[in-house]
């Protein structure tokens, strides 16, 4: 998925979806070791996918921080 997707999500999306997507790469691994696996290539896909919302996170984070800190410095 795109980044742009993951930008227009809320938190508690992000969070929802960072859940499902480690579930999804569980169940991969399972089956990977059972040797039902189809694509293989998927289960990096996905790693990219948590990758980027745990940066989208991150930077909102940061953004809020950097907020905070400003509105504190003016009071």
């Amino acid at each position: 998925m795109k980044v742009s997707k993951f930008r227009d999500m809320t938190n508690i999306e992000l969070d929802q979806e960072l859940v499902n997507l480690k579930q999804e790469i569980f169940n991969l691994n399972v089956r990977s070791s059972t040797g039902q696996l189809d694509d293989p290539k998927r289960i990096g896909r996905l790693k990219k996918d948590i990758a980027r919302i745990n940066t989208v996170l991150r930077e909102r984070q940061i953004e809020e921080e950097k907020s905070d800190k400003d509105s504190k410095s003016k009071d």
